[in-house]
């Protein structure tokens, strides 16, 4: 079996991620789970990895899980994250641009360069879709470049340093960054926030029981509560989670939707 936590696994994270990890394995073996891997799986293709038939606990993006992943992975639950712009388990994405920049709206960004994460990410991509889609009105396109950065923390970097001018930044991503690197946020503002949806969900592989699910999540709860793991918690601003399942996240596919109906299918 594997397990990762791939998504908020910044360098200067994953400590806090191994410790919650530990905890979460030693919670898991006392469910009856006998093949808990020992560490973290670091995966390079994500992908492969949330695909896994092996896959004990991981943790995807919610727009792969309903474009890509149905039928794949089963949710177990969404996070509660204590970072500005959660609201219990709902996060946003911050639209971003220099602090220098003479910009201060969204409509003073059309015509200029957008930078993103990935094409498959709903807090990089889609949520920068859904917020310029009003905009669009019939435009061949919004942007005149949309660069792949290929992280948050990326795209973050190459609006701060003028190679592109606006981003839609995972708020959970933006206040880590804030955490550990104040001068790079310090070199950006906030223009708006995106429509809050269900966070990042905590997976498992598709052929997972029921009964499984059960013990995961009771697993997950018993680790959330542990007391020895509130340093690493409060390092990944991790406060808990709530039971959920694909339904939960179908908010991210009405946004594709309102984008296609404005006549912005496509973030370009």
């Amino acid at each position: 079996m594997i397990a990762g936590l791939p998504m908020y696994d910044l360098p200067g994270l994953r400590w806090a991620q191994d410790a919650f990890w530990q905890l979460l394995a030693e919670a898991l073996r006392a469910e009856g789970f006998e093949e808990v891997p020992e560490d973290l799986t670091r995966p390079a293709d994500l992908a492969a990895f949330w695909r896994a038939p092996d896959l004990l606990f991981g943790q995807t993006c919610g727009y792969p899980l309903m474009t890509k992943l149905p039928g794949q992975v089963r949710v177990l639950a969404t996070p509660v994250y204590e970072a500005p712009g959660c609201e219990g388990p709902l996060y946003c994405s911050h639209i971003v641009a220099r602090v220098a920049d003479a910009g201060r709206v969204l409509s003073d960004f059309l015509d200029r360069r957008a930078v993103i994460n990935g094409w498959d990410s709903h807090s990089g991509m889609n949520a920068l879709r859904h917020s310029f889609a009003p905009l669009a009105e019939g435009r061949a396109r919004c942007f005149a470049e949309v660069l792949v950065s290929g992280s948050h923390r990326g795209s973050m970097e190459t609006v701060a340093d003028g190679q592109a001018d606006i981003a839609a930044i995972d708020c959970v991503t933006y206040a880590t960054v804030a955490a550990a690197d104040p001068a790079l946020t310090e070199r950006l503002q906030i223009l708006a926030s995106s429509r809050r949806v269900p966070g990042l969900p905590f997976i498992t592989n598709g052929a997972a029981s029921d009964e499984k699910l059960l013990r995961l999540r009771r697993a997950l709860r018993a680790a959330l509560a542990e007391p020895a793991g509130a340093e690493a918690r409060q390092a990944l601003l991790l406060a808990g989670a709530v039971d959920t399942n694909e339904d939960d996240y179908q908010a991210i596919l009405d946004m594709e939707r309102e984008s296609a109906a404005l006549g912005y299918a496509e973030l370009r």
